[in-house]
């Protein structure tokens, strides 16, 4: 049977990031993509120009829907926005009870505007982030969490990553692409296992819903019947040759999308 995920994140305008990177990612890795659309944002490559909320009750509509005819094998939840909406989501899964739910906790967009309300973190953090699977912060989301200052070195990750954990949710992959330098390693914490993901850093700025597609990657490969180690590592892959080829789109004048499908266009000179 087809494997299928579900996001449950904010719509992207420009394209790059959100609900259209997710669905965008789910189709490149052979997953069927369904969605519940918690906000609509006017964006583009350079910024966020407006935030309308969805009701929270469309929210859950939406969820509801798709659970009630689709099988989901994998749930990816990104941007939120506010605390009502956070609690109508934690409602859902409850109810639904996914066996998978892979929790990106969007706070800022790339471009630096704000995406999640102050006031929500501690929602999202109480009462979401212990039904989740796995978590998969930046440096500065996990500090947002944990009511502190971001580390700087790598050597402090595996000790964030085990901070967060004893928030409620068994998995940690903590991402240190703000680390700076040549390396951009992320640290996966599965059950006792501390896995560094490793990765050389792409000299690009078209760098646009990364954080977005992996985490709907880890969600795409554990709906195809991975084990988690394995999602985080094929996503982290996955991850790295989108970013690889994001040059070769030239899309917008800010930090551009990463391409999605680099593994299924024809490349430039070539036939269709």
């Amino acid at each position: 049977m087809t494997a299928t995920a579900l996001t449950i994140a904010g719509s992207d305008s420009g394209g790059g990031a959100g609900i259209q990177a997710d669905l965008k990612t789910f189709s490149a890795l052979g997953v069927y993509g369904t969605s519940a659309i918690t906000a609509l944002t006017a964006q583009n490559t350079r910024a966020v120009t407006g935030i309308l909320a969805v009701e929270p009750a469309f929210v859950a509509a939406q969820i509801d829907a798709v659970f009630a005819d689709i099988r989901v094998d994998a749930v990816k939840i990104g941007m939120l926005g506010g605390p009502e909406v956070i609690d109508a989501v934690a409602e859902r899964l409850r109810h639904w009870r996914p066996r998978w739910v892979v929790l990106d906790p969007v706070m800022v967009a790339k471009s630096g505007d704000r995406l999640l309300a102050e006031a929500a973190v501690a929602a999202l953090r109480d009462r979401l982030l212990p039904l989740a699977s796995l978590l998969t912060p930046n440096l500065p989301e996990a500090g947002d969490l944990l009511g502190e200052p971001p580390v700087t070195e790598r050597r402090q990750m595996p000790a964030v990553a085990a901070r967060l954990q004893h928030l409620g949710c068994p998995n940690v992959l903590l991402k240190g692409g703000h680390l700076g330098g040549e390396e951009s390693p992320d640290v996966l914490l599965h059950g006792g296992e501390v896995l560094w993901q490793g990765g050389g850093r792409v000299a690009t700025t078209n760098t646009h819903g990364t954080g977005c597609t992996l985490s709907a990657a880890i969600a795409a490969f554990l709906a195809r019947g991975r084990p988690l180690p394995e999602a985080v590592a094929s996503a982290k892959r996955y991850l790295t040759g989108a970013i690889r080829a994001a040059d070769g789109l030239g899309i917008g004048h800010g930090h551009g999308p990463v391409h999605h499908f680099f593994e299924l266009w024809p490349k430039e000179g070539t036939t269709p």
